[in-house]
């Protein structure tokens, strides 16, 4: 289980690379993202209800590359 306050990469994400997007659960419902390419560049901060929402769309497709974009 991922603990708060801790940087994790996502699980289809090459670990060894740097090619990928972190995210902490910083507690008191917040979520951070960052670009693990700049650790210590900007962090974009979610609530929990943005975050659930930014999922949802996720495992729907919404952010699914469009054929025409290929």
């Amino acid at each position: 289980m991922t603990q708060l306050g801790q940087w994790f990469k996502a699980s289809r994400c090459d670990n060894s690379g740097p090619n990928c997007v972190e995210v902490m659960f910083a507690g008191g419902g917040q979520v951070q993202v960052r670009d693990s390419k700049n650790p210590g560049g900007p962090v974009l901060t979610f609530d929990a209800a943005e975050w659930d929402t930014h999922v949802a769309g996720a495992k729907g497709g919404e952010f699914d590359l469009p054929e025409h974009a290929r």
